[in-house]
């Protein structure tokens, strides 16, 4: 009876062991790992850090756009976006206007059609610090247009893990938009734009326009193809894409994706916010509590899902000739 009983007592121990790491492997079996998803969640981090008060306005020249470029430059390396062509890091350095400026670039290289580039962009730069204001004395530019780079920001993730992009990306948040374009067009006289089949720029998509919810509008929507294949594309998604409906504010030529355009890129803006009766464009009051997370998020995804045959290689926009 006692040589039972030992044996049964050594065997018992093992047992027990080897059940608590079957236990462990099948939980760790089991963990799963959720894809990325573009939520109110993360546009609040980026759109909230872009235009809080510690950026100063982010105008150009100042420690404000300098916390600004290194937030955006952190967030394209935990990414792990690529540098432009072989760059030492993700800065595009130039002078003008007696200014050290600086675009901030990062890549996603694609994949079959590595050559082609789609540049999605949005202008980092805003306004500064209104001088002998009393109260609130700085520009946070939360819609103009710390909600577009939101938006960069947000598709590079999108498209990183999504993975499935043919041609290549490339990620810009420009500076001294607010200057003149100067960033865009500094960046244009750097580029091959024979490379560039599309620019998707993004301004102002915090607030919902005249045309309703889950809308948003395209300027120059005539002058290419490119409006036509995102409608395409977004048929069945509950969102809707409509033409510039300000043509007397010549917006086409008034945002950074004048400066390819010009070059003959098929590049467009997209935009949410009803401009004839926004009483935050350039004013001290552009602050995230003004915008609709819900519209910057919804608008975000629209930009996802309708560029999506062009990131994939499978539509190219018509290229822009007519420039008058």
């Amino acid at each position: 009876m006692k040589k039972t009983h030992y044996i049964i007592l050594l065997f018992f121990p093992f047992f027990f062991i080897n059940c608590k790491k079957e236990s462990k492997k099948s939980s760790l079996e089991t963990v799963e790992v959720k894809p990325f998803e573009i939520d109110t969640l993360i546009v609040k981090k980026h759109l909230y850090t872009l235009a809080s008060d510690d950026m100063e306005g982010r105008k150009p020249g100042t420690p404000g756009i300098e916390k600004a470029a290194k937030y955006i430059e952190t967030e394209f390396q935990r990414i792990g976006l690529k540098t432009f062509e072989g760059a030492e890091n993700y800065r595009q350095n130039f002078h003008e206007k007696d200014l050290d400026l600086f675009n901030i670039i990062g890549v996603l290289e694609g994949k079959s059609l590595k050559d082609e580039y789609v540049i999605v962009s949005a202008h980092y730069d805003h306004l500064g610090i209104k001088e002998g204001a009393e109260v609130d004395s700085i520009y946070n530019g939360a819609n103009d247009d710390a909600s577009g780079v939101t938006g960069v920001l947000t598709l590079a993730e999108y498209f990183k893990n999504k993975n499935n992009n043919e041609r290549s990306i490339v990620f810009v948040a420009f500076t001294a938009e607010e200057m003149g374009l100067v960033g865009s067009k500094y960046f244009g006289t750097q580029v091959d734009a024979s490379k560039f089949v599309a620019g998707i720029n993004m301004e102002l998509i915090g607030k919902e326009p005249n045309t309703g919810p889950k809308t948003a509008w395209l300027t120059g929507f005539e002058r290419s193809d490119f409006g036509v294949i995102i409608q395409k594309n977004l048929e069945g998604s509950g969102y809707k894409l409509f033409p510039d409906p300000y043509p007397k504010f010549n917006l086409f030529f008034r945002s950074d994706n004048a400066s390819l355009a010009k070059l003959g890129v098929p590049s467009h803006t997209f935009s949410t916010t009803p401009i004839d009766i926004d009483k935050e464009y350039h004013q001290l009051s552009d602050e995230v509590t003004s915008l609709d997370m819900k519209v910057v998020t919804e608008t975000i995804k629209a930009v996802a899902l309708g560029t999506g045959s062009i990131i994939r290689g499978e539509d190219t926009p018509t290229r822009i000739t007519d420039l008058e």
